[in-house]
């Protein structure tokens, strides 16, 4: 198996940071400790916390589609409209990290953190201007809203769904999308 580059070390350090600590405590100091390095070693590839933290949200971004892909067994460009929510659904089945959760929900307040987010939700799931104008763009964001709540709900309440619970639960959502395609 080989070897993380250092760069995506120092990342999954970070992310590590960020679940134990919070996203306070991800500082430079904090991720290199993590990762094993000096902060000198962190600001060769990160000069400032500011672009650890965008790279943090592109590296998440780029796994999040990465697993879409994987899930859809083609590219979002190769995909119907409902084959990218049945992917995205299916992803969406996967408990999310906490640290994820926060990542996620700070790049928010950061037009250039979301970008990568929002970059790849641009090809995985209609827009919110596409579900006020066209009834199908409108079901399917409808799906899309569920399939976020299922991805958040563990590390918003605290409860386990289990893996009977959720298999359901996408299984029906997957139906759903999927008689919504035939009407």
């Amino acid at each position: 198996m080989a070897r993380p580059s250092n760069r995506t070390a120092i990342l999954e350090a970070a992310i590590r940071v960020a679940q134990r600590d919070g996203i306070s405590g991800l500082t430079l100091e904090a991720t290199a400790e993590e990762a094993g390095l000096t902060r000198g070693g962190i600001t060769y590839h990160f000069p400032s916390r500011d672009s650890l933290n965008l790279a943090i949200q592109e590296y998440l971004a780029a796994e999040w589609e990465a697993s879409l892909e994987a899930i859809a067994g083609k590219s979002a460009a190769e995909c119907t409209p409902t084959e990218r929510l049945v992917a995205y659904t299916r992803a969406s089945a996967e408990s999310v990290q906490r640290a994820h959760l926060i990542l996620l929900l700070e790049s928010a307040a950061d037009p250039a953190h979301e970008a990568p987010w929002i970059d790849v939700d641009s090809r995985w799931v209609p827009s919110v201007e596409d579900a006020r104008t066209d009834s199908r763009a409108f079901e399917l964001f409808v799906a899309r809203l569920l399939a976020d709540g299922l991805w958040s709900f563990e590390s918003i309440t605290g409860e386990r769904l289990g893996d009977d619970l959720r298999t359901r639960l996408v299984e029906h959502m997957v139906g759903l999308l999927e008689r919504g395609r035939e009407s």
